[in-house]
Order: C-alpha cells, then structure tokens, then sequence
C-alpha cells in the first residue's frame, strides 16, 4: 500500500488537539533512558554502582529542568522505576510527571509494573501527564516517533585466553531469537500505525541497543532503513566497557544515538531542534 504526503493541516490539528499550540516557539526533542528510580524501594538504590550514579536523582532532575521547556518533548527510553509493580512505581512516575515538557515513556527491561497488553491502561490513568509508547505513535511536528522495548542476545559468551570470543551460550541464543521477533512485530505496528495516519518522517526509539557484540546489523537497523527513519535512539548499555556494544553515529543514513543516564551523565541529549 503506498503512502501519499501527509495533509499539513490535518497533522497540525492533530498536534494541537493533543498536545497543545505553541505560537512562534521553537521546540526541542530529548531523549535520556536509565533513570532506575527507587524511591519505594530504597534497597535498591543505584548508589553503589558508582560515583556516576550517586545521587543521580538529582543530577537528572537538574539538568532536565535546566534544558528542557514547557513547549518540548523528552523521550524517556526505558528502565524508569525498580518498582515491581505500579503500587510501589508511583512516587516515580510521579517525579517523572513534575519534570516540564512532554514526557513520552518506553518500556524497559526492569519495567515490572508496566504490561505490554495494558499501555492503554497507563495511559488513562496518567493522561495529559505521561505518554506510553507502545504499539502506538505519538507526533513531533512532522515527525512520527515510534518505538519499542526491543531485545538482543547479550550471552553469555564464551573468551579464550586473549579474551576472544569463542562461542556463546545456544539456548539462550534461540530464546533471545523468540523476544526480537515479538519485539520486532510490536515495532512494525507502531511503524505501521503512523504510516497510516500519514507520517513520513520517523525517530525510532529503543530501550535496548540495535545489534549486540556479533552483530553489524538486525531486524531492528533493517527496519529503520525500510521505513526510512532519519535517527535510532537507544540505552539500556551501562559502564564504560559497554558504551559501544552497539552502533553510534551514522550507519546506512541512520543517526544512531545512545543515551544511556550513565553515557550522558544524566543530562538529556537533544535529538532533534524545530
């Protein structure tokens, strides 16, 4: 089925009725993953892992209120609260929900309190506050942004004595071959719902990276290129010996961007100016 050009002023009405009208501002679009909050669950603070991560609360607060404007969007992608269930989530999504902006929030792997089946759900409960990507589309001016959880094998894998990879674990390959397939279906129908809607343009958004260590590309990088998309944003690769597990900077005409809160020291990264 072909696509024609999106009707400007049916996409403008749509921005509007949803999210507002900002009359001769110029808004920004951020991205930052890996806030793992845990105000309800104090044992399992982040503090131990580093000076990076002590009290890092505060440092992403800082700088999201810093750079981020009431008339922008920041695109939180994923592992945002330890909380396993929603109960013991909401002092979190709470102080997501105080940060200005628009807040769009991914799905991550120690997301315990958020079922896939249920975003609609979430969605109602924090309407006009926080926005949940999943099987769904959400708009930045032209642009469709799109996302999923995603998944990759991450091992374990086996080294020799020069720290060569020699093999890897099988069966947990194959089950991990059983998530990127579920995961690539989901990111397909949120492609798919903004292409009818009329979208053209398109920033996908993952929570895990594209490929992992074995790979130079995925169903996740053939997807962006099939539908087009100009950027791939992704987390979930923490401490420095995992910051390039996967790709950064253009690969095929994609802009690929990591923004893991330990990559970025918290500070949001801006992908897009309007």
């Amino acid at each position: 089925m072909a696509f024609g050009t999106p009707d400007a002023e049916r996409i403008a009405n749509f921005h509007r009725e949803n999210f507002g009208e900002v009359e001769g501002k110029t808004m920004a679009l951020y991205a930052l993953g890996d806030l793992h909050l845990s105000f309800q669950v104090p044992e399992k603070s982040m503090n131990v892992f580093g000076k990076v991560w002590r009290n890092h609360e505060t440092k992403a607060k800082t700088y999201i209120e810093q750079l981020v404007r009431p008339e922008d969007t920041l695109v939180l992608t994923g592992d945002h609260s330890w909380g396993k269930n929603l109960s013991l989530c909401q002092e979190d999504l709470e102080y997501i929900a105080a940060f200005p902006g628009r807040k769009i929030l991914l799905r991550g792997n120690h997301d315990m309190f958020w079922d896939a089946k249920k975003t609609e759900k979430l969605n109602e409960l924090y309407r006009d506050r926080l926005y949940f990507l999943q099987n769904n589309f959400y708009a930045y001016e032209d642009y469709a942004l799109v996302g999923t959880k995603g998944f990759t094998f991450e091992g374990p894998f086996y080294l020799d004595r020069r720290g060569r990879i020699v093999g890897w674990d099988e069966q947990k390959e194959e089950h991990a071959k059983k998530l990127v397939k579920r995961e690539a279906e989901r990111l397909r129908m949120s492609f798919d719902k903004a292409r009818e809607a009329g979208y053209q343009k398109f920033i996908m958004f993952l929570h895990y990276p594209p490929t992992n260590i074995l790979e130079k590309d995925s169903v996740f990088t053939r997807m962006a290129e099939e539908y087009g998309a100009e950027q791939v944003v992704y987390s979930h690769c923490h401490g420095e010996s995992r910051f390039h597990d996967s790709i950064i900077g253009m690969h095929n005409g994609i802009r690929y961007s990591l923004v893991s809160g330990d990559y970025l020291k918290f500070r949001p990264a801006r992908i897009l100016n309007t």
